[in-house]
């Protein structure tokens, strides 16, 4: 004993120190800060979503363990009642039985066959009282072998009493005279006392259990019930939190909103100002260009050289070039806030308009015209008169270089809310790397000298289309002709 007292009092070495509990695993930081992180990433519509979906699956859980913890209340309080019918039906075989020797005694010492009645009573209850038992011990081993017993011991004490009549049949008081002061069945009848008590206290003990168990289950149902409402107050004062700040959130950014479309409004009246300022004081000093141009031209026609003339024809043509190009941006410029107008569009007729337009620009021209039916589509007449015009007198002029061009106006059908229109034509094309440039404010794919043109004339086709809810694009391939696509939302119903 001392020298285990001896080592236990020797110091652990550096290498014996008990190393400290690690705090939190690493793989668990890992896994809580990419929740974290997820969650951080989604949007507050998802969060409350999630919110709520954590409400009702809370509500779900509390509610299944409440249905559980009822039901094992109504179980044990059903077994509870059969529990006291078995007390009360036991007392009542028990007294049943005492009523029915009783009786059988006095028969024996008086010979009045009215105190028979309650024996032969007792006799035909016994199989009801037997049935009764088995039905109300259920699947109990223990008070069926007891039932087992009692019924035996209940034939028994019958059995015992029905002998002593007929004894007293054949031979009167004095035969059986022992057994009316003793009792025919005492023996079996004090047994079947014994049984019953025990039977008794058997289930009085379950009832017991069933009842600290019934107890036991409630607190707990209780506890769940008052855990689970706090934890939903918490979820519900979190979404609360959460529609709170994005509503706040909300109104910031609408406030934001409303302050830059002010200053966009502002920054539009600055343009439109700037346009007015443009096609004004631009306009006329080009025109002054265009006159003394060709007034030198006139003045001089005879003296000039073939250089000379064509010197001041390019300076003529650049100012109407300038002057056109100045037209097209106040076009651009003005599309972008003119208001628009809603409205059924027939386009079968917004087309046969435009050829009307178009018919001196197509003299002298071969043209294959290929024009399907057409659907109505909502939006603004003059706005979509422009996208055509503009599509049709670019098929019209990149089919130029042909001896015999082909053009098609069609429709496509993707789906039910969209209508696809095309413009195909088997002009020079052009390449797909630069499909993206179509559409760019001065951009062209061709030079000046071989088509003419501003390069304007598309992007206001992407703004007008994107105006009305759709969206353009274009496919081609080179100088095998080029398609023209404008989307736009179907006609609703009902407009």
């Amino acid at each position: 004993m001392e020298s285990a007292s001896n080592h236990s009092q020797t110091p652990l070495l550096e290498t014996e120190r008990p190393k400290p509990p690690a705090s939190v695993p690493a793989g668990s930081s890992t896994v809580f800060l990419g929740s974290v992180a997820w969650f951080h990433r989604l949007t507050i519509e998802q969060r409350v979503l999630a919110g709520f979906s954590l409400v009702f699956v809370g509500i779900l859980i509390v509610s299944g363990i409440s249905y559980h913890n009822t039901s094992i209340l109504l179980t044990n309080s059903e077994l509870d009642g059969r529990s006291h019918d078995l007390i009360q039906l036991l007392n009542t075989i028990d007294a049943a039985l005492i009523e029915a020797e009783d009786a059988q005694r006095r028969y024996l010492v008086t010979g009045e066959t009215s105190y028979l009645e309650i024996y032969k009573k007792v006799t035909k209850q016994k199989p009801t009282f037997t049935a009764y038992l088995n039905d109300l011990v259920g699947e109990s081993p223990e008070q069926r072998q007891r039932i087992g017993i009692l019924d035996r011991m209940m034939e028994r004490q019958l059995s015992a009493e029905s002998k002593a009549i007929t004894l007293f049949h054949e031979g009167g008081f004095r035969a059986t005279k022992k057994m009316a002061f003793e009792g025919a069945g005492k023996r079996e009848l004090g047994v079947i006392h014994q049984i019953i008590t025990e039977m008794d206290l058997h289930e009085r003990q379950a009832v017991a259990r069933r009842v600290e168990e019934s107890a036991a289950w409630t607190r707990n149902t209780i506890v769940l019930l008052g855990i689970g409402a706090l934890m939903l107050l918490v979820l519900l004062a979190w979404v609360y939190y959460l529609i709170r700040h994005d509503i706040t959130e909300r109104r910031r950014i609408a406030g934001e909103l409303q302050r830059r479309g002010e200053l966009l409004e502002a920054a539009n009246k600055e343009l439109e100002a700037f346009s007015y300022s443009v096609s004004h004081d631009l306009r006329a000093p080009l025109r002054h260009i265009d006159g003394y141009a060709a007034l030198l031209r006139k003045s001089v026609e005879h003296s000039l050289s073939e250089k000379a003339a064509r010197y001041l024809q390019t300076i003529s043509d650049s100012a109407k070039q300038m002057g056109q190009l100045i037209d097209d941006l106040l076009v651009f410029s003005r599309m972008g806030r003119q208001e628009m107008l809603r409205t059924a569009v027939n386009l079968d007729q917004l087309i046969k308009s435009i050829f009307s337009d178009l018919r001196l620009d197509l003299q002298g021209r071969k043209i294959s015209w290929t024009i399907a039916a057409l659907p109505e589509v909502q939006g603004d007449p003059a706005m979509l008169r422009q996208v055509f015009m503009n599509l049709i007198t670019n098929a019209v002029k990149f089919t130029s270089t042909r001896p015999i061009a082909t053009v098609e106006i069609g429709v496509e059908h993707p789906s039910s809310g969209e209508i696809v229109l095309f413009v195909r034509d088997n002009g020079v094309g052009f390449d797909m790397q630069y499909a993206a440039k179509l559409f760019g404010v001065f951009q062209r794919l061709h030079r000046a000298d071989e088509f003419e043109g501003t390069g304007i004339g598309l992007a206001n086709v992407r703004r007008i289309v994107h105006r009305h809810g759709g969206r353009a694009w274009a496919e081609g391939v080179q100088d095998k002709g080029a398609t023209f696509y404008v989307l736009l939302p179907a006609r609703r119903r009902d407009s």
